[in-house]
């Protein structure tokens, strides 16, 4: 979203360009990274840090961050109980006007019928998805807070709607001591087309894959999932933990979502790993028996895994940088592009793909192209052995 290959994707916060912009949002935080950079005392090692990123960041970085610079480190090179605590404080500054309860219920949620009022009360197939996963977070998240859907201009993105066509998006987004984003959307378009979609950007402190969930409905007739750990780095080495293993055994209990992708809009050896749960399928029983057990799993050993993973701050810069270049890809294939301009026009779909779905990537000028969209595509040529991930 983005999330995985999702024909109706989703994904939060904009990366400001020299030619732009000329202020900083607590939000943008890729901006930060010369700043985090300075807490550590050094420029990281690592490979995937550019000199010339960092440059053009720190470009960027208003009066008030560059005085939080400076902080003493041990002769072991660990950071501070005061450094830890400024950086957590900045992850943490982006919180909205909504109180947890009020995002949660935003403009209604959950629905409980659909946009079309004739249609009956289980239309809206994947609403159990996003109550389950609220009640999830509001249980197993630490400090979980509310974030705003807003751009620089304050476009809100949280609700939109074409009552001529019938259809309606709604967006909600959070973040935890755990994840630094975790965005959440649902589509409704009646029987025409159901979503249901949500990526969790874990803490950049966490070197580890994002948590994609991309789920369709078209007609009642054809259905679209996805359900992927979606890792940052090529080779599953490079992540904190090894993640692959724990995945199989879930994937093994569930034969109808042991599908592969098209190579239509996505390159499956990019930010999806051996692991994804996918499924193209006809029968709406695979929902309720398969996939969202399946969705529960993954989501419950996602968390599991960032409870594991020690948290280390010298790799922020990297993993940041990861993550827009994970939201970079994901914007300019987002196959649900051609769906959001169709229906509430460029302008808004524009901003919504880089001002909240992925709103770390890199805007190119002249706004996105769009891909068409429309019930899910026929296999495509057969799927190459992804890469060690």
């Amino acid at each position: 979203s983005f999330a995985p290959l999702l024909l109706c994707s989703f994904a939060p916060l904009l990366l400001l360009h020299p030619h732009q912009y000329s202020t900083m949002k607590a939000q943008h935080l890729l901006l930060a990274l010369p700043m985090v950079e300075a807490f550590l005392g050094t420029t990281p090692r690592s490979s995937f840090v550019s000199r010339s990123s960092s440059m053009n960041m720190n470009h960027h970085m208003n009066g008030a961050a560059r005085q939080t610079q400076t902080f003493v480190m041990d002769m072991e090179g660990d950071i501070d109980v005061a450094t830890r605590q400024k950086i957590e404080s900045f992850l943490h500054t982006n919180t909205g006007a909504l109180s947890l309860q009020q995002a949660e219920h935003v403009h209604g949620m959950p629905w409980k019928q659909s946009i079309d009022p004739a249609l009956e009360e289980d239309a809206l197939l994947y609403m159990p998805f996003w109550e389950w996963q609220m009640d999830f977070m509001k249980d197993n998240l630490s400090n979980l807070r509310a974030l705003p859907c807003t751009s620089d201009d304050d476009t809100d993105f949280s609700y939109n709607e074409n009552n001529k066509k019938k259809a309606r998006i709604v967006s909600t987004c959070f973040a935890s001591d755990e994840y630094r984003k975790i965005r959440m959307t649902y589509y409704d378009a009646g029987d025409g087309c159901q979503v249901f979609n949500s990526v969790w950007y874990p803490n950049p402190k966490y070197n580890l894959p994002v948590l994609g969930i991309d789920l369709l409905s078209f007609n009642r007739k054809k259905y679209l999932a996805i359900v992927d750990f979606q890792p940052i780095h090529e080779n599953e080495q490079d992540h904190a933990l090894a993640f692959e293993a724990r995945l199989e055994p879930i994937k093994n209990k569930y034969e109808p979502l042991k599908g592969r992708m098209s190579s239509k809009f996505y390159d499956e050896t990019q930010f999806f790993s051996q692991q994804m749960l996918f499924a193209r399928f006809e029968d709406e029983d695979v929902v309720r028996n398969d996939l969202f057990p399946a969705f529960q799993e993954y989501v419950q050993t996602h968390l599991d895994l960032v409870h594991e993973t020690e948290p280390d701050l010298t790799v922020m810069p990297p993993v940041l940088e990861r993550q827009q270049a994970y939201d970079t890809y994901s914007a300019e294939r987002d196959p649900a592009t051609g769906l959001f301009s169709a229906m509430f026009g460029k302008e808004w779909a524009d901003g919504f793909v880089f001002d909240f779905l992925f709103s770390l990537a890199e805007k190119k000028e002249g706004g996105l192209a769009t891909p068409s969209f429309g019930p899910p595509p026929g296999a495509g040529r057969p799927a190459q052995p992804a890469a060690s991930q």
